[in-house]
């Protein structure tokens, strides 16, 4: 058996380099090694051995020569850095005696290409250096502690090349190109960028900042600042607020894009902040407020465009949206001063001038009832509120990008100008029941779908959102809901039942408690009648047909319970029987008659014919006073309200609704459009018509008149009084003890719902519960202890 090992060991023998023979020597290999650098200045490098001259600068180094091969290579690259200089940068500087904007921009360009042509020059050069000096840059430069050849080109090109008077040209050169451009002319981009390139990658300092950042960049920011600051205040001077900012919207994009394309993207924040400063900040209010096409022309005139371009622009800067806020509330509260002033009416119940025919044949036309015109006045001033709501709404929906904090703002100033108007309350209640009630033949028609009627309701809720003083709204709410609903003059039930919906989800279910309460009150009085007609069916009819319903005192508006008056006895016998059957039903209650809520038919005979009048309780008594009248009598006002006990108001109402208006079925002594106490009145026997029903409504019966409005207030007050006491009684009671700041904020928020307490009301009410012992004071004066005692 034979055994064979064999091991193969692999030798990588490196061989030496060459050394000098003793006829070379160190001179003659420098020699021959310069001589080849400057070849490759040349653009000759092609015809050069890489491997010859690699081991030139080998040698030198490897026999301590690395110092004279650094020295030497650095003064080559000078040398061919000060010819370049000579030969193509230097001529090509600007010769600055051009006016020409186009001229300038050609021999700029001229410039920069130069010093772009000489970079990319020595960068290829130094790149075949380094290369070449491997060696030296490994051994050499780390140990003598200086930069690498490449590097030490870097140095070279800045103390040869960027330098005076070259950099100053050079400088000078891209801010007057930077100029050019801004004022409408094309430069070539491309030349200016790769200048900056350059200065991008030179740094005096090794980890400093770059020429770029230490020279270029602060010099644009100087001529900037300088350029922009003269453009803010030309352009306010000579362009109306769309050019305006249509121009510095374009400014901020092209300073985008210079520094985008060819200026340094750090350059971009403090060349912003200077557009800024003088575009925006300083001309931000003389710009949004300019006459005739400021923010307020351009709502007039729906520029949603402008307006959209104003808040991108304005939104630039922090300043801008408080100013635009401010600048939206004051147009609004100006439009909404405007509508505000357009409502204001004297409301005091007054008719037109009597008509031609003394007579009163009925076909005269008197002047519009100042009721009527307030009503007019109401509906206009809440249809002028929704559209000027419309109206920003749009804007802020196409313009404003749905902006929150501009929303808020509108809000506010919509709430400002709305509770300026102390008849705010009022007309928003006498436009909800003008559009939920359903028109009468022979008046007008109004059929709406219930579409129409929804977007009407939704309307309503907008501005009533707004209103402060919604206790106010209430008690107009209620009192136009018992006529709609006492009068059967309801749109529908569905319809009023959505709005009281509505009015819950904005207010709570107490705000509607008691309007729902007027509805429960209406289906209970129809139970009742029909079961009081099926007994009256079983006896003897009576002369006067009635139909009653019966209010709970708590649910219904009592304004009413003083206007009573002397029933006729035809009247008061339908009365007293159905007095007889409910008591019958419901022991413990009473009842108290409100003629002045009611309304009649009656039959009346006139010389040409009968007529079917539809009248008011009151209206009826009057004219019964005069069935027995003979022709040509006639009874005194004195006389009327003596039989009658009729108050004045309404005796005075009913009377001009009778003779003054559009049917005269009475004739007044004197004639005239108003009654006084020392007129009389007869029948108008002579009356005619063509319609055989008539509806003769009460004058100004839909407004308050200014004594109306006072007990209105002064009752509003009473409840506010009493509603606070029981706010601060709840919130103590649950609390036990509160800081007075506390309270007066709790109590503030949760009253807030329906009116806006004030803090001093909010402080006598406190006072007045310490009297009454419901609270104490505590020893530190600013706190309040609940009192147990009543508890309950």
């Amino acid at each position: 058996m034979h055994c064979c090992c064999q091991s193969l060991i692999a030798v990588n023998v490196q061989r030496p380099p060459k050394k000098h023979g003793p006829d070379v020597s160190i001179d003659e290999t420098w020699s021959k090694l310069s001589a080849n650098i400057r070849e490759i200045h040349n653009h000759n490098a092609s015809n050069l051995s890489f491997e010859e001259n690699y081991r030139f600068a080998y040698n030198m180094v490897l026999h301590k020569n690395g110092d004279m091969l650094y020295k030497g290579t650095k003064q080559l690259v000078g040398e061919n850095l000060d010819r370049l200089a000579r030969e193509q940068v230097i001529p090509a500087f600007p010769t600055g005696r051009s006016d020409d904007p186009m001229h300038r921009s050609q021999e700029g360009e001229r410039l920069l290409k130069a010093l772009r042509s000489v970079w990319d020059d020595h960068i290829s050069s130094m790149s075949k250096l380094s290369d070449v000096l491997k060696y030296m840059d490994r051994v050499y430069t780390d140990s003598a502690q200086v930069p690498k050849i490449y590097e030490a080109g870097l140095d070279l090109f800045l103390k040869h090349i960027i330098r005076p008077p070259i950099s100053d040209h050079l400088i000078a050169t891209i801010l007057d190109l930077i100029h050019i451009e801004r004022d409408g002319y094309v430069i070539n981009r491309s030349a200016v960028k790769g200048c900056v390139d350059v200065l991008q990658q030179l740094s005096p300092e090794k980890d400093g900042p770059s020429v770029y950042k230490q020279d270029l960049e602060p010099a644009v920011l100087r001529e900037s600042e300088i350029y922009y600051r003269e453009e803010g205040v030309k352009l306010v001077d000579t362009c109306d607020a769309p050019e305006y900012l249509r121009r510095v919207e374009a400014r901020f994009e092209s300073e985008e894009s210079r520094t985008h394309h060819y200026l340094s993207s750090q350059t971009a924040r403090p060349l912003r902040r200077i557009l800024e400063n003088h575009l925006l900040t300083a001309n931000l209010q003389p710009v949004i407020s300019m006459p005739n096409s400021g923010l307020d022309a351009m709502i007039d005139l729906n520029k949603y465009d402008d307006i959209a371009r104003l808040y991108r622009v304005f939104t630039m800067v922090p300043q801008g949206r408080p100013t635009l806020r401010k600048a939206l509330k004051d147009s609004i509260n100006r439009r909404g001063q405007e509508v505000n002033l357009g409502s204001t009416v004297d409301i005091d119940a007054n008719l037109g001038e009597p008509d031609e025919d003394p007579g009163g044949k009925g076909k005269g036309k008197a002047r519009p009832q100042a009721g009527s015109q307030t009503l007019s006045l109401a509906l206009k001033w809440v249809q002028d509120v929704l559209d000027l709501k419309d109206q920003f709404d749009q804007i802020w929906k196409r313009s404003l990008q749905s902006d929150r904090d501009l929303e808020s703002g509108i809000n506010e100033a919509f709430e400002s100008f709305i509770n300026r108007n102390d008849k705010a309350p009022e007309f928003m209640s006498l436009f909800i029941d003008e559009n939920l009630k359903k028109g009468l033949k022979g008046v007008r028609f109004i059929s709406k779908t219930d579409t129409e009627v929804e977007a009407v309701l939704d309307k309503a809720i907008t501005v009533f959102r707004y209103l402060t003083e919604k206790d106010v709204f209430e008690r107009y709410y209620k009192g136009h809901l018992a006529k709609r609903l006492l009068l059967g003059r309801s749109v529908s039930d569905d319809a009023e039942r959505g709005m009281l919906a509505k009015l819950k989800v904005e207010c709570g279910y107490q705000f509607t408690q008691k309007l729902e309460g007027m509805f429960h009150d209406m289906k209970i009085s129809a139970d009742t009648m029909q079961a009081y007609r099926d007994k009256m069916a079983q006896s003897a009819p009576l002369p006067v047909e009635i139909s009653v319903t019966v209010m709970t005192s708590t649910f219904w508006p009592m304004s009413h319970l003083d206007a009573s008056c002397t029933l006729p006895d035809v009247l008061l016998k339908a009365c007293k029987s159905f007095e007889q059957f409910y008591l019958s039903r419901h022991s413990g209650r009473r009842l108290t008659w409100q003629p002045s809520l009611g309304n009649a038919d009656v039959r009346v005979s006139f010389k040409a014919r009968k007529h079917d009048l539809n009248v008011s309780t009151f209206a009826l008594v009057i004219l019964l006073l005069f069935e027995d009248l003979g022709d040509g009598e006639f009874l005194t006002y004195e006389e009327i309200k003596s039989a009658t006990n009729i108050p004045d108001q309404e005796l005075q109402r009913n009377l001009q609704s009778l003779a003054c208006a559009k049917w005269k079925v009475l004739k007044k002594h004197p004639p005239g459009r108003d009654v006084n106490p020392d007129d009389s009145f007869s029948f108008n026997a002579d009356f005619t018509a063509n319609l055989q029903k008539i509806k003769i409504s009460t004058v100004a019966a839909k407004v308050e008149s200014n004594e109306e409005r006072k007990e209105t207030r002064d009752r509003v007050e009473e409840e506010r009084r009493h509603q606070t006491e029981a706010c601060i009684v709840r919130i103590m009671k649950d609390r036990k003890h509160m800081t007075h700041i506390d309270l007066v904020n709790e109590v503030t928020r949760q009253l807030a719902s329906r009116f806006q307490p004030n803090p001093l009301s909010i402080k006598k009410r406190i006072e007045g519960l310490i009297e009454r012992e419901y609270l104490e004071r505590c020893e530190d004066r600013k706190s309040y202890n609940y009192l147990v005692s009543h508890v309950g």
